[in-house]
């Protein structure tokens, strides 16, 4: 599975910004998707998943409100929705994609090349 980030850019506080990833290379289906971010001097965290085999939806609690992670399986794109952007959204953001639904980056298989979210103040 290929991963390809996209979306981000510069914003006000705020404002919002939709990011999308697009998978190729197999079949979407049985992969569950998630969102990390990286801010500078900061370690990578979970931001948001997706389950495709429900549906079912997960936030950082720090986003929770505020974000919404959403799929599309025709497309085999998932996106982050952001809204009420804050200065400490600001960051790296990656979609990963793993067999199983889980918070924690180490259990991802696949990882996308990252997209950079600036939120000025």
């Amino acid at each position: 599975v290929q991963l390809q980030a996209s979306g981000g850019g510069l914003v006000q506080a705020g404002g919002s910004l939709r990011l999308s990833c697009a998978a190729s290379g197999r079949t979407f289906s049985g992969y569950n998707m998630g969102w990390f971010r990286q801010a500078p001097g900061k370690e990578r965290e979970f931001v948001a998943a997706i389950s495709w085999s429900d549906g079912s939806t997960y936030y950082a609690d720090s986003v929770k409100g505020r974000f919404t992670i959403s799929g599309d399986n025709a497309r085999s794109t998932v996106y982050l929705q952001m809204n009420s952007l804050k200065p400490e959204d600001t960051a790296v953001y990656y979609c990963a994609a793993n067999t199983f639904i889980s918070t924690n980056q180490r259990a991802y298989d696949y990882w996308g090349q990252g997209t950079l979210v600036t939120v000025s103040s």
